[in-house]
């Protein structure tokens, strides 16, 4: 797949149902194709990470560094999305991301892609509404995760 491809590529990710054609040209016009080799860390947690990604292929391992360990918060596939920590300017990024398996994505440029938010009110609100979502299904994932790993079951039972 080459950058001819990307309009085409972005149509056929979930995010695409939520914008216009407009709004849709204007992503296209910011993304790049990008590819990650399995066990990639893509971005670790506490750093700065300049990219916002939608996954095309691929698996991708989020993860949260607990106790001198890796925990394993979700796991992202084809049509997820990741990386929102980009556009909150000079935010690390909170988790660790990591391929599993050849990865094929959307890159975006968390700054160019904000900049083209404040110039289309559509385009922020529709990304920034799908964001909160993420946030959202992001913080349910990690306090499962961590109920899971640190209840008083999980204790008793050694791990």
């Amino acid at each position: 797949m080459t950058a001819q491809d990307i309009p085409s590529l972005l149509r056929r990710h979930p995010i695409s149902k939520d914008f216009q054609p407009p709004q849709l040209e204007r992503l296209a016009a910011e993304a790049r194709l990008v590819r990650f080799a399995p066990d990639e860390v893509i971005f670790r947690a506490g750093e700065p990470c300049p990219d916002f990604f939608l996954i095309l292929d691929g698996r991708v391992a989020l993860e949260l560094p607990v106790a001198r360990r890796m925990l394993h918060i979700q796991t992202l596939s084809d049509g997820d999305e990741f990386g929102f920590s980009a556009l909150i300017m000079g935010r690390p990024m909170t988790f660790q991301a990591r391929a599993l398996q050849p990865v094929q994505a959307l890159a975006f440029d968390g700054a160019r892609l904000l900049a083209a938010c404040h110039d289309d009110p559509e385009l922020g609100f529709g990304l920034m509404r799908r964001l909160l979502l993420l946030v959202t299904e992001r913080l349910d994932a990690t306090r499962l995760q961590l109920m899971d790993t640190y209840s008083p079951v999980a204790a008793r039972a050694g791990a």
